[in-house]
């Protein structure tokens, strides 16, 4: 469903790579996490496969087709909720079907649909000011899935809730993959995020952001059904994840200060 192939990308005019050589692909309904420190090109990443943003080389395609802009085939959840505040809940959840250009009986069918899916059928003709933070994202959710996409992607869309909500809505999003095929590509800081949500774990290094390693979760699904963090594996995989992020932190930080010892210092005047 999705096959990323050898993609960099650099900024600036000293070509400053923020991607090196990444190729990933993933499978129909798979559900892969990116996690990796802050400036390893994850939502880099994320935005090339939305087409939002060029690749300096490489590809990308999503079922087979080069994504070289944003399709019908693709939908994006952020870390913020970029809801229209002068739209109802239900007509924000309708939006990427009315650019579509589908008619307004059958596009708001499928938001609601989306909506009562997410618990937010009784705020359908709330405005977001009326509602709370945790539900102006399930209304973003809700927006991208009713366009029927092949690849969800999200970068970090639970990043700014509080706990309980969070927990909440990782529930929520792993019962929307469980009864669809939805290819899903996530972004978060979390490792108790990624190990509860994936079926495999991409871990990411930075300066060039790139591929450390992959983890594969074999913890029983649904997760939200038992705690699987009593689970040794989970202890297990949880500890490996951490351990190769703090490495790559200190490298990092090893790094920056030797370019600040090897920065020449000015003469004074």
């Amino acid at each position: 469903m999705l096959d990323i192939q050898h993609v960099s990308k650099s900024f600036g005019r000293v070509a400053q790579p923020v991607l090196d050589d990444f190729s990933l692909t993933a499978a129909e309904g798979e559900f892969v996490s990116l996690i990796g420190p802050s400036g390893c090109g994850k939502t880099t990443l994320l935005r090339i496969v939305a087409g939002l943003l060029p690749a300096t080389s490489g590809d990308v395609t999503v079922a087979g087709v080069p994504s070289v802009g944003p399709s019908r085939d693709k939908a994006v959840v952020f870390q913020h909720f970029n809801l229209f505040p002068w739209r109802t809940t239900l007509a924000n959840a309708a939006y990427g079907l009315e650019i579509q250009n589908v008619p307004k009986q059958e596009r708001e069918e499928r938001a609601m649909r989306w909506l009562r899916m997410l618990g937010l059928e009784k705020y359908a003709h709330h405005y977001p000011g009326e509602i709370s933070g945790g539900m102006r994202q399930r209304v973003g959710i809700a927006r991208a899935l009713a366009i029927e996409p092949k690849l969800l992607l999200m970068d970090e869309p639970f990043g700014a809730l509080d706990a309980l909500t969070r927990e909440h809505l990782q529930g929520e999003l792993q019962k929307i993959a469980e009864q669809t095929s939805l290819t899903i590509l996530f972004v978060t800081h979390s490792i108790d995020e990624a190990v509860y949500l994936s079926d495999r774990i991409v871990v990411m290094g930075t300066h060039p952001g790139r591929i450390i390693r992959e983890f594969a979760v074999d913890l029983r699904r649904p997760r939200y059904d038992y705690n699987f963090r009593a689970e040794p594996e989970y202890a297990q995989i949880r500890g490996e994840i951490w351990g190769m992020l703090e490495r790559e932190l200190a490298e990092d930080e090893e790094r920056s200060d030797a370019a600040e010892d090897t920065t020449p210092m000015e003469t004074p005047a």
